[in-house]
């Protein structure tokens, strides 16, 4: 059982690439919801604009900051990247968060208070039936098979185990070698939820409404189903022979 936190500072991790029509919006319903909470945007070169309007806010507000990236590298870089940047300024938890208002920032208050006796807290979209919003249906049943798949391989005890939108204490994010996780999309937040629970941190899942996006494209691609479909079996295999901890330590600090 973890110790009871103490939220005084949270960081909400956002990468972005092409959503100049989301954030300007996003920003300021994000920072109402509560005053501890701060952003940090990681844009990938985004053409659109919207790194150049996120350094013009992060001027005018200490509470919005902004990580500028040359190219499209990968949303799972973008999330590790702004963990160590959360790390090193010491917040007390790291959250995950779209761009695009799938995830409802009114929730965030629920993840602050929730992180508070567990490790990682995830906003499921699973535990009470489904909770999803304009999917079509193909989507809808790639998403939800992803997760028993993952399951099944893994072990992963969740009923999400793709979504992402989550909160972590920051002192769990010390005890994993972060530069060694180059996965995206389903398989970054697979892998990420696996090695928490492999450290024999406490995961709570909570429900959420997931609401497709409003504006702008979606990232999935078949190349990042296909990533996760294989990186169960080797997370599988890797906890079975004890290998984990060489490819996940930190320090002195092992995943196992």
């Amino acid at each position: 059982m973890p110790e009871q936190l103490t939220v005084d500072r949270a960081l909400v991790i956002i990468p972005t690439y092409n959503e100049i029509d989301n954030v300007p919006t996003l920003i300021g319903k994000v920072l109402e919801v509560d005053p501890r909470v701060e952003i940090l945007f990681v844009d990938d070169g985004s053409p659109d604009g919207t790194g150049e309007y996120i350094a013009t806010i992060e001027k005018e507000n200490s509470r919005v900051h902004l990580m500028q990236r040359p190219k499209k590298m990968g949303l799972g870089t973008a999330y590790c990247r702004g963990f160590e940047y959360a790390i090193e300024h010491r917040y007390d938890v790291a959250m995950e968060m779209d761009a695009d208002f799938s995830h409802d920032p009114e929730m965030l208050p629920t993840f602050l208070e929730e992180i508070k006796d567990a490790d990682l807290v995830i906003g499921s979209r699973y535990i009470k039936g489904v909770n999803v919003v304009n999917w079509p249906m193909s989507r809808l049943l790639l998403s939800y098979f992803a997760n028993v798949y993952s399951h099944w391989v893994s072990g992963l005890p969740l009923r999400d185990a793709t979504g992402g939108f989550k909160c972590f204490r920051t002192d769990v994010l010390k005890q994993i070698d972060l530069s060694r996780i180059t996965s995206n999309g389903y398989s970054f937040q697979i892998e990420l939820n696996f090695l928490v629970w492999n450290l024999g941190k406490k995961i709570k899942e909570i429900s959420i409404v997931f609401v497709d996006r409003r504006s702008g494209v979606s990232k999935m691609s078949k190349s990042i189903i296909w990533e996760a479909v294989r990186l169960v079996w080797k997370l599988r295999f890797a906890r079975l022979f004890g290998t984990i901890e060489s490819r996940y330590k930190k320090g002195d600090e092992l995943v196992e």
